[in-house]
């Protein structure tokens, strides 16, 4: 437990990092600003030229106060920590990061948006969220029948929609929702990925020991089913195992050095629910 709370850190720290680094070396030096509390912050930074960094901690401290009761404490302390994290490094980075890394304002955009939305996914994915425009979601939410995920996209949409603000250009908020949007589908990309389970179903006359051994070994479930063979008409036991990714091929290895002629089919499961998996969310 203390090993995977230290990976869990280790990785969420990681994370906040890159959404940083993204912002310092791609997005904030060409001028390109994508949604959330950072893309407000830094529409203030380039209109006022306040800090980038206490822009994020003042407005983010003041969303927690403000939805403290309401989105819980747990969930504050986390934000909390990401938040003071974000805050700092977005202050610390571009002291060293003078300068944009790529001229070309499209691949700015790319490069940041992919890199921004690579270090919130292992964020969140490890426990962790760089608080913003989701409080003020959860607040809303509690009072009115929308969903979250709508509120973040007109939130966004208005944020990216203000950097014309900057300077007067259509093409600077053209490049904001190519960020939104590229950012979006890497969040989705790294949590779907990171939550991919697999269902694997073995026949093998030596069902048995793969099953003790899937279970004391790895400490995995399974599932015994009886069938049959439709031609032979033999009886045999059907093993059915639900899995993450990393215990997949652990899985695999140890059904082919128990029985290398087993019959096997391993299929991706878009949703798991139930012990050691996720809740039904309605």
């Amino acid at each position: 437990m203390l090993f995977n709370l230290i990976k869990s850190y280790i990785l969420i720290i990681g994370g906040l990092f890159l959404y940083a680094f993204a912002w310092t070396a791609f997005l904030i030096p060409a001028k390109i600003i994508g949604g959330g509390v950072t893309g407000l912050s830094v529409v203030i930074f380039y209109l006022t030229e306040f800090p980038v960094g206490f822009s994020i901690l003042i407005i983010n401290v003041f969303l927690v106060l403000l939805g403290m009761r309401i989105i819980g404490l747990k969930f504050a302390l986390a934000s909390i920590m990401g938040i003071l994290l974000t805050s700092a490094l977005m202050l610390i980075l571009p002291r060293f990061i003078t300068e944009a890394i790529v001229e070309d304002r499209f691949m700015s955009a790319l490069i940041g948006g992919a890199l921004a939305g690579t270090g919130i996914g292992i964020a969140i994915s490890n426990g962790g969220n760089s608080g913003g425009t989701e409080i003020i979601a959860l607040i809303i939410t509690k009072y009115k029948n929308i969903s979250t995920g709508r509120i973040l996209l007109y939130l966004d949409v208005l944020i990216v929609a203000s950097s014309w603000l900057i300077n007067r250009e259509l093409e600077t908020v053209v490049y904001g929702f190519v960020v939104m949007t590229v950012a979006t589908y890497a969040i989705d990309l790294v949590l779907e990925g990171s939550k991919q389970s697999f269902q694997i179903t073995i026949i093998s006359d030596h069902s048995a020991k793969i099953a003790s051994r899937i279970g004391n070994e790895l400490g995995r479930g399974i599932t015994t089913l009886k069938g049959a063979g439709w031609y032979s008409g033999r009886e045999k036991n059907v093993l059915l195992c639900v899995c993450g990714r990393y215990d997949k091929q652990k899985i695999l290895r140890v059904i082919d050095q128990t029985d290398p002629e087993a019959f096997i089919t391993v299929g991706k499961v878009s949703a798991v629910f139930g012990e050691n998996f996720d809740r039904i969310k309605l």
